[in-house]
């Protein structure tokens, strides 16, 4: 059965563009189209929809009143929303993640644009993972992990025994990583006895505003990575979209960023993997691998060949709490998870296997 989509927007020819998207998929139908956010919610009452794509800025009623107007009401609906490039507009995206949208695409500059096949494998990309059945259940740790220390054993600051090491978190994430880490990063301590390295799979252009908003709710600095700066202890580095991240030893043996524009690696700039490879070459005694909800399997062949040449300790999202099980579910089949928790241990996890410092910041 095909699942039935509802296009809100205030432009005829994009809700247009985007219904004939949909109607060339097998996969979907679209069921109704709405001008504006009062006109989708009032559908939203009276009908149910498998996935819903929502434009912003709209008259009456925007896509951001929509989505506080399901909060208030308790109405859940998977709402993809499609975002123009501008600093309002990439605000604007984050703000509407945080109140529930499952993810966006890019919306289209023009009208050729908008019928390109870019935007049609975008859209169609993600509504595949929208609609897709989530599990309730909570998913059960590997067997075969790459250690045999149990979950248990976590309990106990790793950071006491091994007092003097160094250390650097790196986090990789996509689909529901932007509202996952509001939930992990302000639970970190400014004192974190190490810094954050984090790719999150976006496009230019809104990861600075991801970075700035996780900044004002974090103890710790949260920053959009910048080329060559020195990584630092209680600092999270995202990175830009649209560049590959990367950690590079100076003649001080100090580590840096290292930002490139290099080719897409199966289709993604910024690539987990390549972050992951570029800390075989680190000074770093240890390194905590963290992968949350994302689809896809970035970050398992990087982790895999670090784990080879260096310690490292990997953290996977459960299934339960990831809003898609894609990126840590290709951790835990590959037998690399040392843990799989929750969403709300995550944070609890890294402190565990870091430690802070001993005389503050």
């Amino acid at each position: 059965m095909k699942k039935n989509i509802l296009i809100v927007d205030d432009s005829a020819l994009m809700r247009r563009v985007m219904s004939d998207i949909v109607e060339s998929d097998k996969r979907f139908r679209t069921a109704d189209m709405a001008k504006d956010g009062l006109e989708a919610f009032e559908l939203l009452i009276e009908k149910e929809y498998d996935a819903v794509l929502l434009d912003i800025n709209m008259p009456r009623m925007t896509g951001l009143e929509l989505l506080e107007q399901l909060q208030k009401n308790k109405m859940k609906a998977r709402i993809v929303m499609v975002s123009t490039l501008t600093r309002e507009g990439a605000a604007e995206t984050i703000r509407a993640l945080e109140l529930g949208a499952f993810d966006f695409v890019t919306k289209p500059g023009n009208y050729l644009e908008a019928r390109g096949i870019g935007f049609k494998q975008a859209l169609l990309e993600m509504l595949a993972a929208a609609v897709m059945p989530r599990s309730g259940e909570k998913s059960q740790e590997p067997v075969c992990r790459k250690t045999v220390r149990a979950l248990k054993d976590t309990e106990v600051s790793r950071n006491t025994a091994e007092a003097g090491g160094s250390r650097v978190v790196a986090l990789a994430c996509s689909t529901g990583g932007p509202r996952s880490l509001q939930s992990v990063l302000p639970l970190i301590p400014a004192d974190i006895d190490a810094g954050i390295l984090i790719v999150q799979h976006m496009p230019p252009g809104f990861t600075n505003s991801l970075a700035l908003r996780l900044n004002e709710m974090s103890r710790i600095r949260v920053k959009e990575a910048e080329d060559g700066e020195m990584i630092e202890n209680g600092c999270a580095y995202i990175a830009p979209g649209g560049m590959h991240m990367k950690i590079a030893r100076d003649g001080m043996k100090r580590h840096r960023v290292l930002l490139t524009k290099d080719a897409p690696v199966g289709g993604l700039r910024p690539c987990a993997n390549l972050m992951y490879e570029s800390l075989l070459d680190c000074g770093f005694d240890e390194i905590i691998c963290v992968v949350m909800t994302g689809m896809g399997s970035d970050g398992t062949e990087g982790i895999r060949r670090l784990s080879t040449g260096k310690s490292t300790y990997v953290i996977a999202q459960d299934e339960a709490t990831s809003v898609v099980y894609g990126m840590p579910k290709a951790i835990a089949d590959a037998c690399l998870a040392d843990a799989v928790v929750p969403l709300d241990k995550l944070s609890e996890s890294i402190m565990k296997n870091v430690g802070v410092h001993e005389n503050g910041c």
